[in-house]
Formats: structure tokens, sequence, C-alpha cells
């Protein structure tokens, strides 16, 4: 484990275009020259595609984007990978197996599924070699066990590795980026536009702007509490990153814990719902939060719920429902679901967004019931909960399933087959071979 020395060396390594890096080397294709989107073609045209290849990006597709929205001269010319989620996950945790091999888990922060940062302070006289070099050493281990490609960034705190991996490493044939203070303000003080930069998105960018604030080096000269007037603590945060600092540490984050807990279910729609729709996928979402948290021994007092509404991108209605006792009965939390979707929910809208949250979740030993409450009631629907879980844990989520799920507007069957909202195990084999649109 790494000591409390002032001066560190940290690494973030990212995994280029990674979804799409899976499925080449899957295909035994390059992933550094093959044409290829990650995207369930079965979903809609405007199916967003979850990662673009590495020689997409650089005829102009943008990652991200909408099939549709793929320029046309392309037709033809690209594959379309079926989402394989369970997959991703599976050769992510092989990657991580691969760190452990030279550095301990104690020194690594697994960032998402394709990124992580890695001290290296206390192994750059264990392995006798410089940062750029240990760098190397890790990215030619991914590459020889997997074949997927990679890029970092190296920094002397944990946020200029991030912005050196992001910025400086796209620009070096090594695809190996380092930054400390001074270089980052040598450098990227004038750096536009501002959203390359790590939590600065197109809302900040606005919002800097209308101030008089156009790039870091402003940022860094303006006035402290006209930021902290405008953007809150995150104001702090702005300066601090203006400035190239970052006070956090790896075993800050490693010893972190949230001071509040929640479960939540979020979900687009395959089509346009009606209210009654609406209302069935939504106690689908509160079904299978009130599992989780028999599973876990959880058990709430507050549900929020947010739903969108087709044709309005931003726009939607949201609130929120205390419970008079906390619980993870689903008979008694349905109730309150179905009354709070009926205030919030315009009946006059198609739904296309939905999503649930139940808040404040503490472990059973802190319910409270009050005096109308049947215990026995409550303890004989934990125990059927329970051994639900059992079953589903023992022969897949599908093993029981409740009349409304077989309804055409049901979304649970599906939604048990996908992990993160996309297909575990997609069965791409008909669209190996490159693809016009609309097919």
């Amino acid at each position: 484990m790494a000591s409390d020395k002032k001066d560190r060396i940290y690494i973030a390594i990212d995994l280029k275009s990674y979804y799409a890096s899976v499925e080449c080397v899957e295909r035994g294709l390059d992933p550094m020259t093959t044409d290829l989107v990650v995207a369930d073609i079965e979903r809609t045209k405007g199916t967003i595609c979850l990662a673009v290849s590495v020689s997409l990006k650089k005829k102009g597709v943008k990652n991200r984007c909408r099939l549709f929205e793929i320029p046309s001269y392309l037709d033809g010319t690209y594959i379309i990978a079926v989402p394989r989620m369970q997959l991703y996950m599976e050769k992510s945790a092989e990657i991580y197996g691969i760190y452990l091999r030279f550095f301990s888990h104690e020194d690594i922060h697994v960032y998402s599924v394709d990124e992580c940062f890695i001290d290296i302070t206390d192994y750059l006289k264990y392995y006798g070699k410089p940062p750029i070099e240990i760098a190397k050493m890790i990215m030619e281990a991914v590459s020889e066990q997997t074949r997927i490609p990679s890029t970092a960034g190296i920094g002397t705190n944990l946020y200029l590795s991030k912005i050196a991996m992001d910025i400086i490493a796209k620009h070096n044939k090594e695809r190996i980026g380092y930054l400390n203070e001074e270089l980052y303000r040598e450098k990227l003080w004038q750096h536009l536009p501002l959203t390359d930069f790590w939590q600065i998105g197109p809302g900040t960018e606005r919002r800097l702007a209308n101030i008089g604030l156009y790039t870091l080096k402003d940022v860094a000269y303006a006035d402290q509490y006209l930021l902290k007037k405008t953007f809150g603590i995150n104001g702090e945060l702005l300066y601090d990153h203006a400035w190239g600092r970052e006070p956090v540490l790896m075993k800050h984050i490693h010893s972190y814990t949230s001071k509040g807990h929640s479960l939540s279910n979020g979900q687009v729609l395959p089509r346009a719902y009606s209210y009654e729709e609406g209302l069935l996928a939504i106690k689908e979402q509160s079904e299978v939060l009130c599992l989780d948290m028999s599973d876990k021994g959880l058990v709430t007092d507050l549900i929020t719920m947010w739903i969108g509404y087709e044709g309005k991108e931003h726009y939607g209605n949201a609130g929120s429902i205390r419970l008079n006792i906390r619980s993870n009965s689903y008979s008694y939390i349905l109730e309150h679901v179905e009354a709070l979707y009926e205030r919030i929910c315009n009946p006059e809208m198609k739904v296309r967004r939905l999503g649930v949250c139940f808040c404040n979740v503490v472990p059973e030993e802190m319910e409270y019931l009050d005096l109308f409450t049947d215990y026995d009631e409550v303890l004989k629907e934990r125990k059927l909960q329970k051994s639900i879980n059992s079953i589903k844990k023992r022969f897949g989520d599908n093993a029981i399933l409740k009349a409304m799920n077989l309804l055409d507007a049901g979304r649970t069957i599906e939604r048990n087959m996908q992990v993160g909202g996309h297909k575990a195990n997609g069965d791409d084999s008909k669209y190996d071979k490159p693809l016009r649109k609309g097919r």
C-alpha cells in the first residue's frame, strides 16, 4: 500500500473505444483499423451507438451518436455489433486482474468499466523505471493478453493524470501524456473547448461564459466568491482544477462512504406508453427494487419518481412521497408508488422514460412500524420475498414471473436478460458483415 508522501505520481488508463475494441477482438479484427459500431439495431433507427471504433472516429463519426447520424458515404462499410454487456464486464475483470499482477488493489481505483487510476509512487523504485516506462509496461501487458489498445495519462495528482490521458495523450504517437501543475498551466490554460476537461459539460461552459470566463486561465484568476455564488461548492472545485490542483488521494477514495444510500431503477421505454402502460412499467420497476432491498436486508421510507414524455426531450414530471413506516414490502410500497404516479403523471401525455428511487435505505434492524401495521403480515411477505430471491438466484431472474410481466407492455422479462439496459449476451451473428442503414 502507498505511503502518505506528499509528492505522488498517478497513471490514468483508458481502454480505447472499449466495447467496440472487444467486439473487434472477438472477430479476430484489428481494433485500431476496423470500422465498427456497437448498437442494438433491433430497437430503432435512432438507437444510440454505445461505442464507435477508433478508425470510425478518425473518419468523423462521433462517439455515442445515433445510427442515422453516421455519414451516408459510409453506408455498407462498417460492422454493427449487438451489445454484449456480460462479455464486456468479464473482459474488464480480466484486465483488472492484469493490473493486480503489478500493483496492490489498494493503489488502484476502478473509475469505470474501461478506466482506472493507479498510484505508482511507491512502485517507481521497486520497478526501477520512470513513470512513462511503467505506463508502457501496463499498456503492453493489456495488449499482449487481450489485444485491446489503451491510452495512459501520467500526472502529479489524480486530476492531472486524467487530463493528461483525455487531452495530451490523444496527440501523442505513443498514446501517453504527462502533466504537472506547471505544464498544465503552460499547455492547457488557453485550451478550448472547455468541455474537453473532466467534469465541465456544456451547461457549465455556458454558465462560465455568462460571467465572462472563457478559458481555464480566466477561471484561475476569477473572483472565488463569484465562482462559489454561481456554482456552489463546485465553484471551489472549478477554481482548484483551473490551477491543476487536486487534494484527493487514493486513500481518500477507498475510505469514502456515502452519508446517504438509495436504490434506483430507470429505463427508456421501447415505444410511447399510455398512462396505464406506464403505471404497469413503474410497478414492475418497483417490484425489482423491493426484491433487491429484501435481498440486501434494507428498508426505505422515501420514494421519488420521474417521468419523461414522448417528443419532449427535456420535459417531464418528478415528485416524491414519504412512507409512514420503513419497509421493503412490495404490497405496502405499491400503494404509495401508485399514488405518486397518479399525482405526477399527465394522463394526456405519452410516457417514454420512467425512473423510481427508494431513498434513505437503511438496514432492516432500523425498521419502524406504526400501530396500524400487522407485523405478522410484514414478516410473512418478507419471508416470501426472500424465497423468491432464492429461486431467482438458483434458476434465473425469469424463473418466477407475475401475470403483469406477461402483458404486452411488460418489460421485466426482457430487462432481466440485460445488463445496464443493454443485452447481456446479444446474438449478433447475422450482423457480422458490414450493413447498410435501415437493414
